[in-house]
């Protein structure tokens, strides 16, 4: 096949729960779209995947289904995974024959169970690549960060992305101590959607309360006030209603998940040798993932455990670019993957 001039590719992928994003060889990050399909529930046909899907969310007819097939980072719903995966690698390749996927590094998180592992695995390979490997999301997160994984001293990474946030400290190309913990952006987003119900008596659907957090959300006070009008179901009449929202709300509403979050990176810290520790204490906390972009929730970690936190560059990408990071050099960082290279297959 390759001497009929086939152009072999390299994959990283980082199959989130919120957003999945695909690295090429020698391109960089080609897709960044929404981990979400619309299906049609009478035919089984797919309508839609990605950003097309995910404005259909709470918008369909009863015979059409918008689907996340990920939940907590893990594969919930193997075939429409599997399904967005298939079209992403359609859409790079456009519909050409001439492309044949050699190798996939995938993101995953750290708890996934042998099953849960595997069946990440299959979505890739059935979607059309050669052969998948597997490495810690908390880990890529580091290598995208441009953290020393493979020094002998403390990179401790905290990745708040849609279903999980992983936390972590990498020395010596391992995770040394390591939480995976389900709440994240979407369990900010249920907050919200929870807090206008109870609150202001009004049902708001996931993507209102989505675009509350992202325009005027927040981990700590801020000096300029921040409010949006939001719009939804009047619970008491059942006519629509309309009413202003502050950031003091929003801050309200998801106080307790962030309360969850700083003492679960507290206790990760509570358990590591000393040595480590003294190394975190200089090189400061590292955050990444699409939560690392809430409004102080850096200066909230810092001031919580009096440890300087910095928000990487690009944070959304930075697993994505740490798998592409492992894909383009395979043979050196074979070692962070969870089902490493045999000697047969080192030379790609």
């Amino acid at each position: 096949m390759f001497g009929l001039g086939v152009f072999r590719k390299n994959l990283g992928i980082d199959l989130g729960t919120a957003n999945s994003l695909i690295y090429v060889s020698g391109r960089g990050i080609v897709i960044n779209e929404p981990s979400a399909v619309a299906i049609n529930s009478k035919t089984g046909k797919v309508i839609a995947v990605g950003d097309e899907a995910k404005k259909m969310l709470g918008r369909t007819p009863l015979n059409i289904s918008v689907i996340r097939p990920l939940v907590n980072g893990v594969i919930s719903d193997f075939e429409m995974a599997q399904e967005i995966l298939k079209h992403f690698l359609k859409r790079l390749s456009g519909n050409s024959m001439l492309s044949y996927y050699q190798t996939a590094v995938i993101g995953a998180p750290a708890d996934l169970t042998e099953v849960e592992r595997k069946s990440v695995e299959d979505a890739v390979v059935g979607a059309g690549v050669g052969k998948a490997y597997v490495i810690e999301s908390a880990l890529a997160a580091a290598l995208g960060a441009r953290l020393p994984v493979h020094e002998p001293v403390a990179n401790m990474i905290v990745d708040i992305g849609g279903g999980t946030t992983e936390i972590a400290i990498i020395s010596m190309g391992g995770t040394v101590t390591v939480k995976s913990l389900k709440v994240a952006g979407d369990k900010f987003n249920d907050d919200i959607l929870r807090f206008v119900r109870e609150e202001f008596h009004l049902a708001i659907g996931e993507p209102t309360a989505e675009e509350l957090k992202i325009n005027i959300g927040s981990a700590i006070p801020l000096e300029e006030k921040l409010e949006m009008s939001v719009r939804g179901r009047d619970l008491a009449s059942g006519l629509p209603k309309e009413i202003i929202m502050k950031d003091s709300h929003v801050r309200a509403a998801i106080a307790k998940s962030l309360r969850s979050i700083v003492e679960a990176i507290r206790n990760v810290i509570e358990v590591s040798p000393p040595e480590l520790v003294g190394d975190i204490l200089k090189r400061g906390i590292h955050m990444c993932g699409g939560g690392s972009l809430l409004r102080g929730i850096d200066q909230l970690v810092s001031k919580e455990l009096s440890v300087a936190t910095h928000v990487v560059d690009d944070p959304l990408t930075c697993v994505a670019r740490g798998t592409g990071l492992a894909v383009e050099n395979l043979e050196k960082y074979s070692y962070l993957l969870d089902n490493p290279l045999k000697p047969k297959e080192i030379r790609l």
